[in-house]
């Protein structure tokens, strides 16, 4: 009976430990079920679909690090595309229209980056891009200070909306060539840092809207009393001249924006954030903490 009893307990640490190496929990998930996909485009699985029990299906890419293996947490980045990505556009076509998810494996090599595709850019999407964060938080091993985030175009719309409820999440979030549609002050009360980016003539939303959210969230940090270098630290707005898309080769500012992927001082100043999530007896908010070097505003 001894050998039998112990032969089990060998079997179930067995057991744990291979889902742990998977990065699985050893318990059933609360936020869903999955049913990965088959296909695969440049380290990413395609049209993996999160059946969430309250926000529906959610379907997205994933590039899991071949390095990851559950034993130490990961950063995680999520990257919401522009119209020409969302999921009746095609299976994977957010990853072939756009390079971020690509680029921002060069900042940080143990990042799990995903890349998911919605059926709009207003609260339904926003709901399933929180249930999503929630599901990678719950399954994978994740490190809750280096969670970022970006939106291009009618992403940023959505992940705006995202912001407004959940700000909390993220590290740092960049927002490209878009709107801002949710409201400012959870993002001051959580002082999550800003990257705003928008071409100065963008032939979609022009440069206005993202000046007026700019202007909206600088003005509520005032009013709590920090200084202009404080504000620098959170905050930034780069309207980019004609200019700046000529010498890449690109006449269109709204496209064009994709191209902040690749500008170094962007991606550098956005994954070189980490959120300090230790709570205090005074303190039960979260507040951030910024790593060294600051960002120039425009």
């Amino acid at each position: 009976m001894k050998r039998i009893a112990s032969a089990a307990m060998v079997f179930a640490a067995l057991i744990i430990a291979a889902c742990a190496a998977n990065g699985t929990p050893e318990k059933p998930s609360t936020t869903g079920t999955v049913t990965e996909g088959t296909e695969t485009y440049r380290g990413f699985t395609l049209d993996n679909v999160l059946h969430s029990p309250h926000d529906g299906d959610i379907h997205y890419n994933a590039y899991i690090p071949e390095s990851y293996d559950g034993s130490k947490p990961y950063a995680l980045f999520f990257t919401l595309p522009g119209y020409e990505g969302l999921y009746f556009q095609g299976v994977g076509v957010n990853l072939r229209a756009e390079a971020f998810g690509f680029e921002a494996q060069k900042y940080i090599e143990d990042m799990i980056v995903v890349a998911p595709q919605l059926s709009d850019w207003g609260e339904t999407s926003a709901n399933q891009t929180i249930a999503l964060i929630e599901f990678f938080l719950e399954r994978y091993s994740i490190d809750p200070a280096r969670v970022y985030a970006n939106g291009y175009s009618g992403g940023g719309e959505t992940m705006s909306l995202v912001m407004a409820k959940r700000p909390e999440l993220f590290a740092a979030y960049l927002h490209v060539s878009s709107q801002w549609d949710g409201a400012y002050e959870p993002v001051v009360e959580a002082r999550t840092p800003v990257y705003l980016f928008v071409g100065e003539s963008d032939e979609y939303y022009g440069s206005q809207p993202t000046k007026t959210a700019y202007n909206a969230l600088r003005d509520l940090y005032l009013a709590q009393g920090l200084t202009e270098d404080e504000i620098a630290k959170l905050l930034v707005l780069d309207v980019k001249e004609q200019k700046w898309f000529t010498e890449r080769g690109i006449s269109n500012q709204h496209g064009g924006g994709g191209l902040a992927a690749r500008d170094e001082s962007v991606m550098t100043w956005l994954f070189s954030k980490t959120r300090n999530t230790e709570r205090t007896e005074h303190d039960e908010k979260e507040t951030s903490s910024y790593a060294a070097g600051d960002s120039d505003g425009f």
